[in-house]
């Protein structure tokens, strides 16, 4: 006869296999194609989160909870807008934890990701679980974006500073040819109203995330795409 430890193990194993169930049920929602590495890669990722925030915060308390809602869903909305190919190469400005860089590394396994954050622990955490995951498409760097001295087809980011700021910071690092069908450039999560923020920009279009994503968190969530020129 099982006792309860035993039993307490079983009732902690069928609760941690639903939590998983119910994780990739909201990814593969949206995301049906997943390979098993990458699933495996989604699953994994929050117990990294969770274990590193322990001991450098880099995910609010209340966000911890819902990091694949408000942290993992939320950057691959970028996905959404944008398919990176196979060869192209995205730097994620102000990753902070990771974030938008390392769900769209998992799932564009293809293509080169530059995660660059000023801020040494939360590229810590980044580092951490990068190699946690075995994502070999990630470079991570503790640097300022204007320092980077390399080219990309994209430049992504989640609302670190406003437009114009934003394109300062990186209006050197984008590529000469545009191989995708929207021009190189910017692709930002951004949020709210953005109409005074955007009015010096006219070839900025937005992308609202309630048009894809049904979950009330996206309803004021968008993506921007801004084409940038070459500065070579």
């Amino acid at each position: 006869m099982p006792n309860e430890a035993d039993i307490g193990l079983k009732i902690a194993k069928e609760n941690l296999l639903l939590q998983h169930k119910t994780i990739m049920d909201l990814i593969k929602n949206y995301f049906p194609d997943l390979s098993d590495t990458q699933k495996n890669q989604f699953i994994k990722l929050e117990e990294l989160y969770k274990d590193w925030n322990l001991k450098i915060n880099v995910v609010s308390r209340k966000d911890i909870d819902e990091i694949y809602l408000r942290h993992v869903l939320h950057s691959l909305g970028i996905a959404k807008v944008m398919s990176f190919l196979p060869g192209s190469t995205v730097m994620d400005v102000g990753t902070g934890g990771g974030f938008p860089g390392v769900p769209l590394a998992i799932l564009f396994p293809e293509t080169q990701f530059h995660l660059v954050d000023s801020i040494g622990k939360k590229i810590k955490v980044v580092e951490e679980v990068v190699a946690g995951l075995g994502l070999t498409n990630v470079k991570v760097t503790n640097d300022r974006a204007e320092n980077i001295d390399e080219q990309y087809d994209f430049i992504v980011s989640r609302a670190v500073a406003q437009m114009e700021t934003f394109v300062r910071w990186v209006k050197n690092s984008v590529k000469k040819k545009s191989v995708h069908p929207l021009k190189n450039g910017i692709l930002y999560l951004k949020g709210g109203d953005l109409t005074e923020e955007l009015s010096a920009f006219p070839k900025a279009t937005i992308y609202p995330l309630a048009d894809i994503f049904k979950e009330d968190f996206f309803e004021t969530k968008t993506v921007v795409h801004l084409p940038l020129k070459y500065k070579g």
